[in-house]
């Protein structure tokens, strides 16, 4: 196996792997720390290169997260998201083409709607008391906490990232 095909394989597994945890952490703590975050950058800057991306595609792919990092913490300045998912959705689009990085948003912005209803809908009932002894339920019950926006984001990747190059690059 070539270290092209190893760099790639790499991605394919640090990044559904990153994705996941980010998810489910921002769902129990509705935190995305940011050494998650840097070691998505960090995964991306080692291993793109390596994995035999063209110079164009890391460009393109390095200007699609700058221009979603300026725009999500525009979002974060208004109060619209958090300050972990602003840099966990700059973060997510390095791994993506320009194409697939508005898929990516399109995705997240679609399961983030429905998480977003869903949790409104949840908070109007009454839960049981096993359930609001749950620190990470009770949380997500309470009218004052946000929406774990990273909870949207990590599987809307999940569904476009099977579309990259990191999987044909893996097959080389």
């Amino acid at each position: 196996m070539t270290i092209s095909a190893l760099a790639a394989l790499a991605g394919v597994v640090l990044f559904p792997l990153a994705m996941v945890y980010a998810g489910l952490m921002d769902i129990v703590t509705m935190t995305i720390r940011n050494m998650l975050v840097l070691a998505l950058v960090a995964g991306w800057l080692a291993l793109a290169p390596l994995a035999g991306f063209s110079l164009a595609e890391l460009g393109w792919s390095v200007g699609v997260a700058g221009v979603v990092l300026v725009l999500a913490f525009i979002m974060f300045a208004l109060g619209w998201i958090g300050g972990g998912d602003a840099k966990l959705a700059a973060a997510t689009a390095l791994w993506f083409s320009p194409e697939q990085a508005l898929l990516y948003f399109t995705y997240a912005s679609l399961i983030g709607g429905l998480l977003t209803l869903g949790l409104l809908e949840l908070r109007t009932w009454m839960l049981p008391a096993a359930l609001v002894r749950v620190p990470w339920i009770a949380s997500l019950h309470d009218r004052k906490s946000g929406v774990p926006y990273g909870a949207a984001m990590a599987p809307a990747a999940l569904l476009v990232f099977p579309e990259t190059g990191w999987l044909t690059h893996a097959a080389l």
